[in-house]
């Protein structure tokens, strides 16, 4: 017997084998060659040679359970076919043709086939260690779990083409993980890589500031400001940021205004044809034009012949958002006369005058570049604001919304991306489109934007991308602690996953039902992973695989201070409070 020659295949069913150990192969740790290996380990190798192939498997089951169930009926008559043997089960994932490796098999073992462990070499071969240099279609991430000599290597075509999603527990190591896979993409020196973050957090702008512009509310340093056109929005989400509710009457009425507000404001743009213009376009117009118009067509006063508008009583200001005043109306049948066409909107409009005013608000609608005279004009338009986030020479851009109000969290996360799967549809045949110039877009606290059965702007706009993202060159990495709460045709659609330490039973069963069928027994281990250890499978990579990432050179702001450190520093004497309130009440940390 080879000393690498473990058992024999006693079952075959469909991919799935069942090994029954050689009876002298005592020991579960062999040195063979000098090397020590560990015989039995879920998640492990084993390579059964069919003559000119080695077919490879993954150890999903050891002991009892992974008997064949049709021995275990036998051995109820005759209990010595199963005493003194010890058994394991594997899912075959691959065969080797030569120095070879490629995924999925062509053909099966029979009973009797001798099964081997592998070996330093065989991995080698399985993980592709030998690269060419020049070869940039695959970043290193970690090692090998089984063997910390051996590179940790990821399909970067695959990765974002077929979309991924990077799951585990809070301090598993997500954000490290995504600083890795990043700063691996970095070294690659691609000059026309292309890499969206959306960071609810603010967590990476320091982590990945060599290779990052960062776009945020209230930048410093080298941060840009971040400003978002609201005449970009599609009219219902523009309109789902305004607090109050309309029916639908009420919000026809206000569309139809928008609408003849962006047609009249065509003249600013040779080359667009009206008949093309809806009122989702990204055309400017004045919010607060609109504000007045609205709110002045509610507080108009009649004369006694009810035709004859009253004379105002003092005239408003449409850019400072001070609405116009005329003479109350009279009691019972007594002149002035309400408006009888109003349409019952005034409490909306002092919410919606009320969000405009308000400084936290001034990303959207007071911003110095993209925001339109009370004409519709703009000094800026929003091709600028593509090439801002794009056209620098860093190979990513984080949108940090720390600044943004929760409650529009969700709703901008998904008029970004709405914003950005658009411009890149119309991009096809351009050399700015995703099939030229492919886009990466991470977005962590997934979980948040894409809650299973939700109807949200950003639950809408991220399925699409998920199902229809390949066409556009558009790939999604979704960073969560949660992916119960994640749809699960989202989920689905991703073709890699990196799995960390998942401690709660109920994410662990999500993730075991978006793998591999056979392979499903993997998750069990996820709760006993060590921090920065992940499970990956998935089309990116050759094998299911057990990895230790890397640790980042810089920690994103997430990372767990280091407590007994931070608490032997002096103790602070209190004066910094004094910064505190001053940032708070500015809502800035200038």
């Amino acid at each position: 017997m080879r000393p690498t020659e473990i058992g024999t295949v006693d079952s075959v069913i469909g991919n799935s084998i069942s090994i029954r150990m050689q009876d002298a192969y005592l020991s579960n740790m062999p040195v063979i060659d000098g090397v020590v290996y560990r015989i039995g380990q879920i998640g492990s190798f084993v390579k059964i040679p069919l003559g000119y192939a080695q077919l490879y498997g993954i150890v999903t089951e050891v002991g009892a359970s992974a008997i064949p169930e049709a021995m275990l009926e036998l051995a109820k008559t005759d209990p010595s076919l199963i005493q003194g043997n010890r058994w394991l089960k594997a899912v075959l994932v691959g065969e080797q043709v030569g120095n070879r490796f490629e995924r999925g098999v062509m053909r099966s073992p029979t009973t009797g086939d001798a099964v081997h462990l592998v070996s330093i070499e065989d991995l080698k071969i399985v993980y592709g260690v030998e690269r060419d240099e020049n070869d940039t279609s695959s970043i290193v991430i970690g090692n090998i779990s089984a063997s910390e000599s051996l590179d940790a290597r990821i399909d970067l075509n695959k990765l974002i083409s077929r979309h991924c999603a990077l799951l585990g527990s809070t301090g598993s190591g997500k954000s490290n993980a995504v600083t890795v896979l990043l700063r691996s993409i970095a070294q690659q020196k691609f000059p026309s890589a292309r890499i969206l973050i959306i960071d609810p957090h603010g967590e990476y702008g320091d982590a990945l500031a060599d290779m990052a512009k960062v776009f945020k509310i209230g930048a410093i340093g080298s941060e840009t400001e971040l400003e978002i056109p609201y005449w970009a929005l599609p009219f219902d989400e523009l309109i789902s940021i305004f607090p109050g509710n309309l029916n639908d009457g009420q919000k026809d009425y206000i569309r139809e205004k928008v609408y003849n507000m962006k047609l009249a404001n065509l003249k600013n743009y040779s080359g667009v044809r009206s008949q093309s213009i809806s009122v989702d376009s990204p055309i400017p117009f004045s919010i607060k034009q609109l504000w007045f118009d609205l709110d002045n067509f509610e507080r108009l006063t009649f004369e006694s012949n009810r035709t004859t508008p009253t004379t105002l009583l003092k005239a408003g200001n449409a850019d400072k958002l001070q609405p116009n005043e005329y003479p109350v109306c009279g009691i019972g049948s007594a002149a002035p006369f309400a408006n009888n066409a109003r349409k019952g909107i005034l409490s909306f409009l002092d919410g919606m005058r009320s969000r405009i005013l308000d400084p936290r608000f001034s990303f959207l609608f007071n911003g110095a570049n993209y925001s339109p005279t009370l004409e519709g004009a703009v000094a800026t338009d929003i091709d600028q604001l593509f090439q801002n986030w794009f056209c620098h020479d860093k190979i990513a851009s984080i949108i940090d919304l720390s600044g943004v109000p929760s409650q529009i969290m969700q709703t901008i996360s998904g008029v970004l991306l709405k914003t950005v799967y658009d411009a890149l549809f119309w991009a096809q045949k351009t050399k700015v489109g995703g099939k030229s110039q492919p886009l990466l877009v991470v977005l962590e606290e997934a979980h948040n934007y894409l809650k299973s059965g939700e109807e949200s702007s950003s639950s809408r706009i991220l399925q699409t991308i998920a199902k229809e993202g390949r066409k556009y060159g558009v790939g999604l990495l979704l960073v969560t602690q949660r992916p119960s709460e994640l749809d699960e045709t989202v989920l689905s659609q991703c073709g890699t996953m990196i799995a960390l330490r998942m401690n709660n039973a109920k994410d662990r069963s999500h993730i075991s039902g978006a793998m591999q069928d056979d392979l499903q027994t993997m998750a069990d281990i996820l709760s006993s992973l060590r921090t920065g250890e992940a499970i990956v499978t998935g089309e990116a990579v050759k094998i299911p695989s057990r990895i230790k990432i890397f640790r980042a050179p810089y920690s994103p702001k997430s990372s767990d201070p280091i407590v007994s450190e931070q608490w032997s520093q002096p103790k602070p004497d209190g004066t910094d409070y004094t910064v505190v309130v001053r940032n708070w009440r500015n809502q800035s940390f200038n």
